[in-house]
């Protein structure tokens, strides 16, 4: 067969996941050809739902959603494909305490505070109003194709204009206080403006989760409010768990993509993008089958897409530098237990249950948990956030049984002593902690699955194990995202382009590096 012989399509997609599936629906809405490949047995990437033991299933990685753009919820058509939420739907978010006295904070995120002083409510209130005006700041970058700072467009004039405009609506003394704090550390922050330890760690923990940060490192900050600059619902900071787990996201963008005309194959590993003359031409898959296409959108790793599947011979040696030195390496393992029937945690009422469960009795708490992973080790005492999404969804465990779902911070990717060596001491640990909180939970047990940094790289082929591809950190970030002067989803090989969680504005289950790469695609073909 020739080169000519060979199937053509439009558009080749590289990565079954959200973002993927929503840059293939984007794209095939647009009248074109679109093919996406999926390495894995279906699809989700990361969002997928799975059976971790016989009866009991799960949101594989990623466990909440808090994140998913209204664009792209608009721009699909999510609704008609089953995907709605209210917010009847939120989940409140627990600040778990070992004597029992639990703090919660209801709503989207935090709108009413329980189990605190009336003072703290007041101070979590100016507070909560004040991180809500500075994320409205940030939030036209996040959603946004980051502007091209040599040779500004309209478009990206606009977009700075527009954010420009935001921070002088904050007036005088806001617009200080948001310069001076956008770069501090979270715990410095709080400690200036509540009292209340619990309140303190739950949120030093939200800021630094899934990072290789503490609460006392500079620029912690940026963590909470990214996350305060998603929504669920059309509400800023909702949070939701959605019925089906995360899997159901995927599958009705996966239905979108479908509708559109995109052609979605999975069993589909991709060896090799093809680079003639300085451009793509198609995809060779493992198989050997090779596949024409004059773009290509790789939603996977972007240091595996360059270095992988373009080869560091087809790219220039400084960004072949800068690539190499993304940093990666994750730091947050992820727990799912199968469990004769649900445990109680102490203090925690029936909708607490259901919500999202924090151990982190500090922000001190947090940084003692993250101290030993500096040095390659992990903490006796890990900090982590504890879902029982079957007690909402029953359809995901046995009659009368529970799963619990958990992310543990810290889990250095590159343990010393190995995680083959390491594995079943963290369990312990994990387990001693939960216990501690939860107890008998223990003897509820009939399956543990702890999954560390190796094993997400190993089974999502995410390299250092990193949901976000990337630490989302201020020099990852934006324009330097995934690498300076690469940051509006083209890239250095004309027909490439990035659209996964390593790209602006990051991780989480979003779709917006999808939508936003699909939107330039299109752009430039107009």
């Amino acid at each position: 067969m020739t080169s000519y012989d060979l199937p053509k399509w439009d558009v080749v997609v590289i990565g079954g996941g959200h973002n993927g599936l929503t840059a293939a629906a984007v794209l095939a809405r647009s009248g074109r050809k679109v093919l996406v490949l999926e390495a894995a047995g279906e699809t989700g990437g990361a969002a997928r739902t799975q059976e971790f033991f016989p009866g009991f299933r799960v949101s594989s990685l990623a466990h909440v959603l808090n994140r998913l753009h209204p664009d792209v919820v608009k721009t699909l058509e999510l609704e008609k494909h089953g995907l709605s939420f209210t917010r009847s739907d939120f989940i409140p978010a627990v600040a778990l305490a070992r004597d029992g006295r639990s703090l919660t904070l209801h709503g989207a995120y935090g709108e009413t505070l329980s189990g605190a002083s009336p003072a703290e409510q007041a101070a979590w209130r100016d507070l909560r109003a004040q991180l809500l005006r500075y994320a409205g700041v940030l939030k036209p970058f996040l959603t946004r194709r980051p502007p091209a700072l040599d040779g500004l467009s309209l478009a990206g004039g606009a977009a700075l204009g527009g954010a420009a405009l935001a921070l002088k609506r904050l007036g005088r003394e806001d617009m200080r206080d948001f310069l001076r704090v956008l770069l501090m550390n979270v715990a410095d922050l709080l400690d200036e403006q509540l009292q209340d330890d619990r309140l303190k760690g739950l949120l030093a923990f939200d800021a630094v989760l899934g990072s290789h940060l503490g609460p006392r490192s500079p620029t912690s900050l940026l963590g909470l409010l990214y996350r305060l600059c998603g929504e669920a619902g059309g509400e800023p900071g909702g949070q939701v768990l959605p019925k089906g787990g995360m899997g159901a996201v995927a599958a009705a963008i996966r239905a979108a993509a479908e509708a559109a005309g995109a052609e979605i194959r999975t069993g589909a590993a991709v060896k090799r993008i093809v680079v003639d003359k300085g451009r793509t031409t198609g995809v060779t898959l493992e198989s050997g089958e090779e596949l024409r296409a004059a773009t290509i959108v790789s939603a996977v790793n972007p240091a595996a897409t360059f270095l992988d599947l373009v080869g560091a011979r087809e790219i220039d040696t400084g960004i072949v530098r800068k690539v190499k030195n993304i940093r990666m390496k994750g730091d947050a393992a992820k727990l799912h237990l199968a469990l004769d029937r649900a445990p109680e945690f102490s203090g925690v009422d029936a909708a607490g249950h259901r919500g999202r469960l924090v151990i982190a009795s500090s922000p001190d708490d947090v940084e003692r948990a993250f101290n030993p992973a500096k040095y390659g080790e992990f903490s006796p005492e890990p900090v982590m956030e504890i879902t029982l999404p079957s007690l909402s969804d029953p359809s995901l465990a046995p009659d009368g049984a529970c799963v619990l779902s958990a992310v543990v911070q810290y889990a250095p990717y590159e343990l010393k002593e190995g995680w083959e060596a390491g594995r079943e001491k963290f369990l312990a640990a994990v387990m001693a902690r939960l216990e501690a909180y939860a107890p008998g939970i223990g003897a509820l047990v009939r399956h543990a699955e702890l999954l560390t940094p190796a094993d997400i790289e190993a089974r999502w082929r995410m390299p250092g194990g990193h949901w976000h591809h990337g630490e989302l950190q201020a020099d990852q970030m934006l324009v330097s995202r995934p690498i300076s002067g690469w940051s509006g989803y083209d890239t250095p090989v004309p027909g490439l382009f990035l659209a996964g969680a390593g790209s602006h504005p990051g991780g989480g289950v979003s779709g917006v590096p999808g939508l936003n790469a699909a939107r330039r695609i299109i752009a430039m073909k107009a």
